[in-house]
């Protein structure tokens, strides 16, 4: 794997910092593709495989969800922090609605 095009380290009570991080350096990644969440780091992609890095913040923390909710990752609230096997969990970013979703019939 290649080596991130920027890091960032979460301290405890950065979630403002960290949003601003992903905020301010989104433009130089192309179209966001994935994220992939361990029990130590937030990494995100784009469609060429570059990608920006959170460490010190997992899946297990609180502070995930605003994070991933960041990149429009649609994500279960209710097991979002349960532990798995695999190194990481990876999900989808960039969540869509369907044309008139939200329109009251």
């Amino acid at each position: 794997m290649s080596e991130p095009l920027a890091t960032h380290d979460f301290a405890e009570g950065g979630l403002t910092a960290a949003l601003a991080f992903f905020k301010r350096t989104r433009n130089e990644l192309r179209t966001l593709r994935k994220v992939r969440v361990s029990t130590t780091w937030v990494r995100l992609f784009d469609i060429n495989g570059d990608f920006f890095e959170l460490t010190g913040l997992g899946y297990g923390d609180a502070e995930v969800v605003p994070v991933l909710e960041s990149f429009d990752t649609p994500l279960k609230r209710e097991t979002i922090h349960d532990p798995v096997e695999a190194e990481y969990k990876e999900f989808l970013t960039g969540r869509r609605y369907a044309w008139a979703a939200d329109r009251v019939m």
